[in-house]
């Protein structure tokens, strides 16, 4: 497995960009020089996060979110499974 987060991850399992392997392993999410937490779906390539606005919901009872467009940076938070840290076993 890359060590490269996807360009393009979202939280919601009803999105095409949907991906629980990834979303365990913990991805970290920097937009404009501060670590946002509260991240929905981000692309790398098109500059852009997507939060949720408060606790509103839509008519469908999914929570409101806006787009917000900057620099962002993903990385993942973790090693992959099954794969050891080579300066731990030094």
């Amino acid at each position: 497995m890359s060590d490269t987060p996807p360009d393009r991850l979202s939280v919601n399992p009803k999105s095409p960009f949907f991906d629980q392997a990834l979303l365990q392993r913990g991805i970290g999410i920097r937009f404009k020089g501060v670590e946002r937490r509260d991240v929905e779906e981000y692309c790398v390539s098109e500059s852009w996060i997507r939060v949720q606005v408060g606790k509103t919901m839509d008519r469908k009872g999914n929570p409101l979110t806006i787009k917000l467009a900057g620099p962002v940076e993903a990385w993942f938070e973790s090693s992959p499974e099954g794969e050891g840290d080579p300066e731990a076993e030094a």
